[in-house]
């Protein structure tokens, strides 16, 4: 059965959620598997795999929002270790995969890709409950398709036909499989659990340079840069005063000097300007704080909003009360004072603990996280 078709909206634990990533031959880790909670930080010294791992995750959700593999890697080489001795057919790759949980329990998704000579997918498995639902593989290297076979259960137990080998064959199920059968019917199900959890995710990477121009005040949905910060701040003040205040008190725990509001002010010529009022008539534009205050400033606010506000693109024919917003953010700790990121981990367990949002992170040492947080922590220390 369709997740659309499910009635009440589903409990936190039955909204779709990547609860494993593994990787294997990719950059610095080998047949690795990470569990992640609702709040995961990957820890580690400088070349541990920290960002390569968030790096991998990025990649699926891409791939399954439907972009190319080519958009997704476009130095693939990049991603094979160093070490990586070609075949004899000159061929290096690496397999990337997840598990996603939710109502149908754990879906597998696996992925073999090759780098070299040519970028193309050479295998994916989707897999539940122990039964093979798609399985392809390349069959002939002259031709840029893969062998496809779905789950069919019916008069006929499997389907086979070509797909796309640069493409992700579990975004294209829902499209080619009719439904008809019980197996059918599994097969989209757990098509759309996956591709569901992938779509919903929001990689951020807070660049305070930009963050210090003002912004066209159209340009309201924040990027993945945080570029247009002084925008959305403008829009959201507007929309919900309750998550405003929260935004306020964290901008108040996280940045010098005393914070009674935060908002953006109209400079005339179609653009904005974030300032921190700081009461008594007193305003401080953003393009006078500190990297670490404006990081911390942008990180607070993704926790804060959701899809409509982020340019993030989920699927659309599922309701939001289905889905789980997904935040990637590759050091998270960088520019932040220790009371800084203690306030942002802090924030991040209450929000993903409602549910509605879910944190990875790389950070240099997040053991205090754990003990003061209850936060995942994937060590990839010595």
């Amino acid at each position: 059965m369709s997740l659309l078709a499910r009635g009440a909206p589903p409990a936190p634990k039955d909204r779709p959620s990547v609860t494993e990533l593994r990787l294997s031959a990719f950059a610095a880790h080998r047949g690795a598997s990470f569990p992640l909670g609702p709040l995961t930080l990957f820890t580690g010294p400088s070349g541990s795999g920290k960002s390569s791992a968030l790096k991998a995750y990025e990649g699926l959700a891409r791939l399954g929002g439907g972009a190319a593999l080519d958009e997704v890697f476009p130095d693939p080489s990049a991603c094979v270790p160093d070490r990586a001795r070609p075949d004899a057919q000159r061929r290096r790759g690496f397999r990337v995969g997840c598990t996603v949980t939710g109502a149908l329990g754990p879906v597998r998704l696996d992925l073999a890709v090759q780098a070299e000579p040519e970028l193309r997918i050479v295998g994916e498995r989707l897999t539940c409950d122990g039964r093979t639902l798609l399985e392809t593989a390349l069959r002939d290297p002259g031709r840029r398709v893969v062998q496809a076979a779905w789950h069919t259960a019916g008069a006929t137990p499997v389907t086979r036909a070509p797909l796309p080998d640069d493409l992700l064959g579990t975004a294209l199920l829902p499209l080619r499989v009719a439904g008809r059968t019980e197996g059918q019917r599994l097969v989209i199900a757990a098509a759309e659990q996956v591709v569901v959890a992938l779509r919903s995710v929001f990689s951020c990477d807070p660049q305070p340079a930009r963050m210090r121009s003002p912004a066209p005040a159209a340009a309201d949905r924040l990027l993945t840069g945080c570029d247009n910060l002084a925008a959305v701040l403008w829009r959201t003040r507007s929309e919900c005063g309750t998550r405003h205040a929260l935004l306020v008190a964290a901008a108040r725990a996280g940045c010098a000097g005393p914070v009674v509001d935060v908002l953006s002010e109209d400079l005339g010529n179609g653009t904005v300007r974030a300032v921190l009022d700081r009461g008594d008539g007193l305003r401080t534009p953003v393009d006078r704080l500190g990297d670490g205050e404006l990081r911390y400033l942008a990180l607070a606010l993704v926790l804060l909003t959701g899809p409509r506000v982020l340019a993030v693109d989920p699927v659309a024919e599922v309701p939001e009360a289905y889905q789980t917003l997904t935040v990637l953010a590759d050091g998270l700790d960088r520019s932040l004072d220790p009371r800084q990121l203690r306030e942002l981990t802090a924030l991040a367990v209450r929000m993903c603990g409602r549910g509605h949002i879910r944190l990875a992170g790389a950070v240099g040492d997040g053991r205090w996280a754990a003990r003061e947080h209850g936060a995942a922590v994937v060590d990839l220390g010595p």
